[in-house]
């Protein structure tokens, strides 16, 4: 096993690549890049990022010059035989060859498009623009490389003790965590934790320590390097990109108002079992759900990314039960803002009426806060998001006011479409 502070002591980072490999990213974006090469090939797609936490000023804190060098190395990164091998013959989801040959042909060949970098008000303004299917593939290794350059630069000014002592005391708090997680009966978890790690290096050392402390109730990453390395289950389904582009594409009301079911309608053509799973709050939970074709209801699960976590869970179960479907059957994967407390809370309320199942993210991977002077390693809301669709801006209400993203008459008008009343504002969890 790695000695990560040594490993921070010796390099001081100047050689190590953050993003090793086009599949250091999460198993969801490889299954929508490929729905999206199918379904939509012509589509035009600007990514942006978004620093949620205004105080932290990345690009006082990271040399310009140095965050090129790493998003150009992204740039040369090619899939290896091996990546293209577990892609292609390793078993997904009970699936063999889930990734189609036409598809894996282009991935192979692919090197992500050009970035376009500037600073403003002490933040960096990065964005991506080209084909959906090519550029959708920044928005993790960017999150990765905002995020570690971030820590290096603190990192960089504590000494060698320093570090092993900083260290030290993360492993011990990461292990006090899944010390009181393997006391959970009938747990099962995964890491959902790249977009907003510490480093590449802490999240293998969490997965590993996931592995030996919680063995079966620890079911996968959703990390695909991880994964193949580790030899573990890849994790993941869909996003709210999916629905925020289709939407963005519709040219009435009513084509808008049906955009997140076709969305669910072309997944269905391409994919069955657990990747059946329902992502309900792009426009609003209750109002998705109200509104949601009969067939849905059949699909496996639902995943909670917003809102009260049990508040969105109850919704579901209800709207099975208005369908005649068992609750005790379906699938509700957790996975917004948890921490300890939170996953067991959520376990024992639901325990026996569902399947739970949690995606442990920011608080597995990244959880330095209050291990160096005034926080500085403390995680922070740090987002890459689609914001325009073939010149035409998208829209994303969440249940939690706080994280919706558009322009004030777009979100206005979706929120017409949608039927989106009064909503409980929430500090934003990372």
């Amino acid at each position: 096993m790695v000695d990560i502070a040594t490993r921070v002591w010796n390099h001081k980072w100047k050689i190590d690549p953050i993003v090793r490999s086009l599949i250091d990213t999460d198993f969801y974006k490889l299954l929508m890049c490929q729905s999206i090469f199918r379904n939509k090939p012509d589509t035009n797609v600007t990514f942006s990022l978004i620093n949620r936490t205004k105080t932290i000023r990345l690009a006082e804190l990271i040399d310009e010059g140095e965050l090129r060098e790493q998003l150009d190395h992204v740039r040369s990164l090619r899939l290896t035989r091996g990546e293209s091998t577990w892609l292609r013959g390793n078993m997904f989801y009970g699936k063999r060859q889930m990734f189609r040959s036409d598809f894996m042909q282009w991935f192979e060949n692919m090197r992500l498009p050009d970035y376009h970098l500037e600073k403003r008000d002490g933040q960096y303004e990065l964005t991506f623009e080209g084909a959906w299917h090519e550029v959708m593939l920044w928005e993790i290794p960017a999150l990765a490389v905002l995020m570690e350059m971030r820590g290096r630069a603190v990192l960089e000014q504590q000494g060698r003790f320093e570090l092993q002592v900083l260290y030290a005391r993360a492993m011990t708090r990461l292990w006090e965590k899944v010390t009181q997680l393997r006391a959970i009966d009938g747990l099962r978890i995964a890491d959902f934790g790249t977009r907003r790690r510490h480093s590449f290096l802490w999240q293998d050392w969490a997965v590993q320590a996931m592995q030996e402390g919680l063995e079966d109730k620890f079911i996968g990453t959703s990390n695909c390097l991880i994964a193949m390395r580790r030899e573990l289950e890849a994790i993941g389904t869909n996003a709210h990109e999916l629905p925020m582009v289709y939407s963005a594409l519709a040219e009435s009301d009513a084509d808008l108002a049906q955009a997140p079911y076709q969305v669910l309608a072309d997944w269905q053509d391409e994919h069955d079992g657990n990747l059946r799973i329902i992502l309900p709050d792009t426009y609003g939970t209750a109002g998705f759900l109200q509104r949601a074709p009969d067939w849905l209801a059949a699909w496996t699960g639902i995943r909670v990314d917003s809102g009260d976590p049990a508040t969105c869970a109850e919704a579901a179960i209800r709207w099975w039960q208005d369908r005649g479907e068992d609750p005790r059957e379906k699938l509700v994967i957790f996975s917004d803002g948890l921490d300890v407390d939170k996953i067991s809370e959520l376990h024992r309320q639901f325990a026996g009426r569902v399947k739970a199942s949690f995606g442990w993210g920011t608080m597995l991977t990244n959880d330095f806060g209050g291990l160096t002077d005034g926080s500085s390693l403390a995680p922070f809301s740090l987002v890459c998001k689609a914001v325009s669709a073939n010149g035409r801006p998208t829209v994303k209400l969440s249940d939690n006011p706080n994280k919706a993203m558009g322009p004030a008459d777009e979100i206005a008008r979706y929120k017409r479409v949608f039927g989106v009343g009064e909503q409980a504002a929430q500090a934003v969890k990372v």
